[in-house]
């Protein structure tokens, strides 16, 4: 009886089974680069930090009130594109390095307020600062600050004392020198003044010691001579004297002076006090 040949069927290798192992290598392929993207190449945020609300053009006007300075900042918003947002603005404005200060919250929408410290006394300067630091979702970002400074001439003796720095002296003697000096007056009583950064003005007073800093005087200075604030970095101070017999005078160091004459037409129609 003839033997039979045993039968093995063999199952061919399909198309289907390829195209799976073709499928789960690029897969693999394209795991393995974005995991390259995400930690080799993408930016990181320290090497690209997402913009924010930045305050800038931080200005001060200074005036005195009785015995405070009125202190009015003003601002701008930069508002970068994107969802970032400013909610609020914190306003600081201090005197002597922050030993006295104000501190106030106003809406993003606003980019002015008003605050008060105190005035320095007679012959001193006051030397402040403002501040404004945007506020986004409930966290403060980086301030700006200008400085200003405020300055108060002495007055009231009798005689003219020193004028503070950037002012200059006064002469002592009244244009009658026969009568009896009551007492002296300086005028302005108090005047803001911007610091003299870098000592540009100093410098420029040195190459132009024949030239006038004032385009006009106590209002506008040459551009090496005005501070942050825009407001000129020297002052003008002007000295006038009441007589025993009530009359007011000019000192000779006034007596000359444009300013000076205006300012003293503006006393003398005051009531005398």
């Amino acid at each position: 009886m003839p033997r039979r040949g045993k039968v093995v069927d063999i199952q061919p290798v399909g198309r289907r089974g390829g195209c799976r192992r073709l499928v789960l290598v690029l897969l693999l392929i394209i795991a393995a680069g974005a995991a390259a993207w995400y930690f080799l190449i993408r930016p990181s945020e320290d090497a690209a930090p997402r913009r924010t609300v930045q305050a800038i053009d931080v200005q001060s006007d200074v005036v005195q009130e009785g015995d405070s300075l009125r202190v009015v900042v003003d601002w701008r918003l930069v508002l970068p594109r994107g969802p970032e947002l400013a909610e609020s603005a914190r306003v600081e404005v201090g005197v002597n390095e922050g030993a006295i200060s104000q501190v106030s919250t106003v809406p993003a929408n606003e980019f002015s307020d008003t605050l008060r410290v105190p005035a320095p006394e007679p012959g001193q300067t006051a030397s402040g600062y403002s501040c404004v630091a945007p506020m986004t979702r409930g966290r403060l970002r980086p301030e700006r600050c200008t400085p200003w400074q405020f300055v108060r001439p002495a007055a009231g003796g009798t005689q003219a004392d020193s004028a503070p720095a950037g002012a200059g002296r006064t002469q002592r003697t009244p244009r009658n020198a026969a009568a009896r000096v009551s007492r002296i007056v300086v005028q302005p009583e108090g005047i803001q003044v911007d610091p003299d950064l870098d000592s540009r003005c100093a410098a420029w007073q040195r190459r132009n010691p024949d030239r006038s800093v004032w385009v006009t005087v106590n209002r506008q200075a040459v551009q090496e001579c005005t501070g942050p604030n825009g407001k000129p970095t020297v002052a003008q101070f002007c000295a006038f004297a009441v007589l025993a017999d009530g009359r007011r005078v000019k000192t000779l160091s006034s007596e000359k002076v444009e300013y000076c004459d205006e300012l003293f037409r503006q006393w003398s129609a005051q009531r005398t006090a």
